[in-house]
């Protein structure tokens, strides 16, 4: 019996982030295993896999034309957090294929991050750090006039997907009052939560965290601009961990370096961040480089969940750990 075929090509991630020698000796003893690294496979190498090909790891680009032509096709994971805009959805969706996201694995790594930030922005722990170095530090309460806490703290999410959901879980010891816009979701689905949902402006106005996870779309470019950074209350500390492009970002610095809000920035419009780039004369905000979710245990977390998902797919069953593209909303996301 012919074993099937899957094919790895899952560029700008590597081979030890996403295909570990266990999991290699383990997908060679169930599959004939096709990889490609370093690069997007090229055109003529991802032609010749379709025919017979029933599982696609990575960010291979799957127009209609090519979903028709993938009549084994039962699969296509994304190890990237969030969904390309390179797949006809709703023809996959048609077909049965699953197409699946990594989402879910990375979420619970960025989550605690937003917690360290937080707590390091409402303690001012990047200041009295710097105070400390320059022998300018201050003890007990005199320390602590600028700081609050997080704990009993009103919070607004921008965005209320996996990453909201485990970062609630990581916040309910600290009994936030926690409210969330998210245009895609009825109340209903914040209910289960126990989350009030609301509009963006009380998000800005009412809260002293905001934390910015929401994924980037055709229709939130921009989305706080500088008119709604303006709203943000005073002093309020604000995590950016999902996408720069959901903000003004050119304005959101400016703002968070004249100290009208708190600020950590862990993504940026072009990444690398340029050498001689105008962020790296700041000194009011933590910049973090893009390391929220790139951790060893999340990328591990990603190898044991696509495993198990891709066994019970190649046994007919339904896949349980990766986060399933509902099609009219995954193809309005948009991961540059």
């Amino acid at each position: 019996m012919v074993k099937p075929l899957i094919f790895f090509d899952p560029y700008p991630r590597t081979k030890e982030m996403v295909l570990s020698s266990t999991l290699e000796k383990k997908l060679k003893k169930i599959s004939r295993l096709k990889t490609y690294f370093g690069k997007r496979a090229p055109i003529n190498i991802v032609e010749s896999i379709l025919p017979d090909v029933e599982i696609i790891v990575g960010q291979t680009s799957m127009d209609r034309r090519r979903l028709k032509l993938s009549k084994k096709l039962k699969a296509i994971i994304n190890v990237k957090g969030n969904w390309e805009n390179n797949i006809d959805y709703k023809e996959a969706y048609k077909k049965g294929i699953y197409v699946l996201s990594a989402a879910p694995a990375m979420a619970p790594a960025v989550a605690e991050a937003c917690i360290g930030h937080a707590i390091a922005l409402s303690r001012n722990t990047y200041v009295n750090h710097r105070d400390f170095i320059l022998a300018k530090e201050k003890y007990g309460i005199e320390g602590n006039r600028n700081s609050y806490n997080l704990y009993d703290a009103n919070v607004g999410f921008i965005g209320f997907g996996n990453l909201a959901k485990s970062l609630i879980k990581l916040l309910k010891p600290f009994n936030c009052k926690i409210s969330s816009y998210d245009p895609w979701l009825t109340k209903q689905e914040f209910d289960k939560f126990n989350v009030r949902k609301t509009n963006l402006n009380s998000i800005l106005k009412n809260n002293q965290f905001i934390f910015i996870l929401s994924g980037v779309t055709k229709d939130n470019i921009n989305l706080l601009n500088r008119t709604k950074l303006k709203m943000i209350k005073k002093d309020a500390s604000v995590i950016l961990i999902s996408r720069a492009e959901v903000v003004d970002f050119e304005a959101f610095v400016e703002l968070a370096e004249k100290k009208y809000f708190r600020a950590a920035i862990d993504v940026f419009p072009e990444e690398p961040v340029p050498l001689d780039s105008f962020l790296r004369k700041k000194n009011n905000i933590i910049f973090n480089s893009h390391l929220a979710g790139g951790m060893y245990f999340s990328y591990m977390k990603i190898r044991d969940m696509m495993f198990d998902d891709i066994s019970r797919i190649l046994k007919n069953k339904k896949p349980r750990n990766l986060e399933h593209a509902i099609p009219d909303k995954a193809k309005l996301r948009i991961d540059k």
